[in-house]
């Protein structure tokens, strides 16, 4: 068996870990949803979950395994919002420092939840480059350390265990699709469903403005993010180190939708399903109802991931 970042022992180990602080999120269906898909779906709603999205697995887990004395010194990440809140929450939970590197284009909604978790906000120019380069000064600074958003064992082992969940809740699905952007969620996916039931196929939706997971597919090799442009702020950045290996081999496809196709989707979720998600979090449903995915057989039963529900309502894209 391959080595991967991670695997079923540590995602329960994870799920074990996290028990007493994450909530253990609900699968809604929905009739109408169900019809225009032609599929029956199981919507996992990690809106609901501590700090309004599935990062809070991956952050928790990350920060509950630290030794005390290396928690002592605090943690430090770089993100546009949602790991950002999680580990400010996580950190919180432990009563350790958190530092939060955030572009300065980040939402007004997802930095101010940063900043009632308690933590930190330094802020940089809206690149990967300067994401990277501020927060190696803050650990320089501060000798406290990097959860990294995706590209990190323990929380690609924390953002499987959504999937866990989904499985033991929901019986003979044919597929789970997620959305994708540095790919921790979508890892941790693939990795809890090759172990717990290799019979289930693994998807994920990408925005076809930022698109380097279907183009690394594509190509073989990793391709970075060039120039993002999408409504889904949660799924900017590229694939890592860790995750790309995870996607290369045990992911089936990566179906890419236009940002009309990922509004439509979020609109529909609220009205159809009164599912109130972030653009990230409607780009799996988006993929389900393309063309692309329509065309493939055997989807009868699709497990679909909603990742996310931080949403500024006064700045609605429909």
């Amino acid at each position: 068996m391959n080595r991967y970042a991670a695997d079923l022992t540590a995602i329960r180990q994870a799920a074990a870990r996290i028990a007493p602080f994450a909530q253990r999120t609900p699968v809604f269906t929905c009739a109408v949803l169900d019809r225009m898909a032609e599929r029956s779906l199981f919507f996992k709603c990690e809106q609901w979950q501590k700090a309004g999205a599935f990062k809070f697995r991956g952050a928790c887990n990350a920060v509950m395994k630290l030794t005390e004395d290396v928690a002592a010194r605090g943690v430090v990440t770089h993100s546009s919002g949602n790991h950002a809140g999680a580990l400010a929450r996580a950190a919180r939970l432990r009563g350790i420092a958190a530092h939060i590197v955030m572009p300065r284009n980040a939402s007004a909604v997802k930095r101010a939840a940063v900043e009632e978790y308690g933590a930190r906000v330094v802020a940089c120019e809206p690149n990967q480059q300067a994401r990277e380069a501020t927060a190696e000064r803050v650990l320089a600074d501060t000798g406290a350390t990097l959860i990294h958003p995706y590209d990190n064992a323990d929380v690609i082992a924390g953002q499987g265990t959504a999937a866990l969940e989904l499985l033991e809740q929901v019986a003979d699905l044919d597929a789970i699709i997620t959305p994708v952007g540095g790919g921790g969620l979508l890892s941790g996916t693939a990795l809890a469903v090759r172990e717990l039931d290799p019979t289930v196929r693994v998807f994920a939706g990408e925005p076809a403005g930022a698109d380097d997971a279907a183009r690394s597919k594509a190509a073989g090799q990793l391709m970075t993010q060039n120039a993002p442009r999408t409504v889904a702020d949660g799924l900017l950045t590229s694939l890592g180190d860790l995750t790309w290996p995870v996607v290369r081999d045990l992911v089936e496809r990566i179906i890419t939708v236009s940002e009309e196709q990922i509004v439509t989707a979020m609109r529909l979720l609220w009205e159809r399903a009164k599912l109130l998600v972030e653009p990230s979090a409607a780009v799996p449903l988006a993929a389900v109802l393309a063309d692309e995915c329509r065309a493939l057989d055997g989807l009868g039963r699709i497990g679909i991931v909603l990742s996310g529900g931080n949403v500024d309502v006064k700045n609605l894209p429909f």
